[in-house]
């Protein structure tokens, strides 16, 4: 390799070990791309050949050029129309999140399907498809099914793991099915339409949910002990049936608002994000549940949050910056390439590397980094993936690598939607429950990445119905 080679491995090296000291990752990110700016410039002919073709200037102007160059990206970023779309959807989850609406689909739920055997642990898959297509967040969606399901499964004497794992997996739906902030993060990092992106991950989110309930089902077939029907069983009546709709229809109208504006054409999805955030206000209005103090906490902690992400996300554009200057995309590029495996095999190795990478990084680190980078090297192979444009090939693999992602909050040791059900799990939960009951579910999540891949329609057909490419 040659010297800017070697610079652009032990940048990335370096990054994977600084993450394990403790350091702040939107500090990591520019810090090493600090670093490493000074020693390419000064030492790297590559650097500077590269920095001087791109800004022509004499070498006195080189360390203001390149410094220029970082400051007008980071600048773009902030002024990204697409990324507008966060700060409202995150306002609207968090606001979901203290409007009852939950509280409402959990009571009326559990008198349909809580006298099955393995009801309750359905009505908490249903009602998190319900909030994921609602809010979006991980940690609200699994703080809520673990706060509201999570004693009512044990109370009726569910296996620990089931349930758990039940919660756990469920609430990670947020994170896929739209509108998602890391849909959001994704087509800005590929230069692709949101709404292109919502639509295509809608089937495959609703897939993995299909294959959650399938397993409940015929696990508590096959081993009943696991998740039995509750000793005093609740008839079904009319009445239960219409709450459950009732319930219902709050929700599934801020979704229709939502998508539904982005599908007919109404809104862009900024704009539909906004008509979210509004629509969950009206809920918490409706339903009592708004006051000053909420009011302050929800744009409290919706500022903590795009804060958080926007740090990253600037961290993340010098890091990519200095990266691609010392020739590391080309350099993965010629490894990809290098493996010889045809086109369907460098997808497979591509999600296989990202669903290791899910075990050690966050998914805002992969998708800020690892996406850009092998996002490209697949579009070029649409052909060979046998697809009619290159457009098509992209919503596929972006969907996929999502879905291989949504496991890293999964997987041990940086699943936080395990940290996050620990943190409000009762006392008799441990560690090693919540690592055994997610196993299965990652199974199944591996199970939805075959089918995705498999049968690309279940992607595609949706974006094409609704844009016409």
């Amino acid at each position: 390799m040659e010297f800017n080679e070697i610079l652009a491995v032990a940048m990335f090296v370096g990054f994977i070990l600084l993450l394990f000291a403790g350091f702040p990752i939107a500090w990591v990110l520019g810090g090493i791309a600090v670093i490493f700016t000074g020693i390419a410039v000064f030492v790297d002919s590559y650097m500077q050949d590269w920095l001087f073709e791109t800004f022509p200037n004499t070498w006195l102007d080189l360390n203001w050029r390149y410094t220029s160059l970082i400051v007008d990206n980071i600048w773009e970023q902030m002024r990204n129309w697409v990324l507008v779309a966060l700060p409202m959807f995150i306002f609207m989850g968090l606001m979901l999140d203290r409007s009852g609406v939950a509280e409402k689909l959990m009571e009326n739920f559990v008198k349909v399907f809580g006298s099955l055997r393995g009801g309750l642990a359905v009505t908490v898959t249903l009602i998190g498809v319900l909030l994921a297509a609602s809010t979006g967040i991980i940690g609200a969606s699994v703080v809520l099914l673990a706060l509201l399901g999570l004693p009512v499964m044990l109370k009726n004497n569910y296996q620990k793991e089931l349930a758990v794992g039940t919660v756990a997996a469920t609430g990670t739906l947020g994170i896929l099915i739209p509108p998602s902030i890391m849909l959001v993060l994704m087509a800005d990092r590929l230069s692709m339409p949101v709404g292109n992106l919502f639509l295509g991950a809608l089937f495959p989110g609703l897939v993995l949910a299909g294959l959650y309930i399938s397993y409940i089902v015929i696990i508590s077939m096959i081993r009943p002990n696991m998740a039995p029907p509750p000793p005093d069983r609740e008839p079904l009546t009319v009445r239960n049936i219409i709450g459950v709709f009732l319930a219902v229809l709050p929700p599934a109208g801020l979704i229709l608002a939502v998508l539904g504006s982005i599908f007919f054409g109404v809104a862009t999805p900024t704009e539909a994000s906004g008509v979210g955030a509004f629509g969950a206000t009206l809920l918490a209005l409706a339903n009592r549940r708004l006051n000053l103090q909420v009011l302050r906490e929800v744009m409290r902690d919706t500022t903590k949050t795009t804060a958080f992400i926007f740090a990253i996300i600037l961290g993340a554009t010098a890091f990519a910056l200095v990266l691609r200057g010392l020739g590391g995309d080309e350099l993965i590029e010629r490894w990809i390439l290098g493996l010889d495996l045809g086109a369907v095999g460098t997808v497979i190795a591509i999600l296989g590397v990202v669903f290791v990478l899910g075990f050690v990084l966050d998914w805002i680190q992969i998708i800020l980094i690892v996406l850009p980078l092998v996002g490209p090297i697949v579009a070029e192979m649409w052909m060979d993936l046998g697809f009619a444009e290159q457009g098509q090939v992209l919503v596929w693999f972006t969907v996929l690598f999502a879905v291989v992602l949504q496991t890293s909050f999964l997987t041990p040791p940086v699943g936080f939607a395990l940290f996050y059900l620990k943190g409000v799990a009762p006392p008799g939960i441990t560690v090693g429950h919540i690592y055994r009951g997610v196993v299965p579910f990652i199974v199944l999540q591996l199970i939805g990445v075959g089918l995705i891949f498999t049968f690309t329609q279940l992607v595609t057909w949706l974006p094409e119905a609704a844009y016409g490419n």
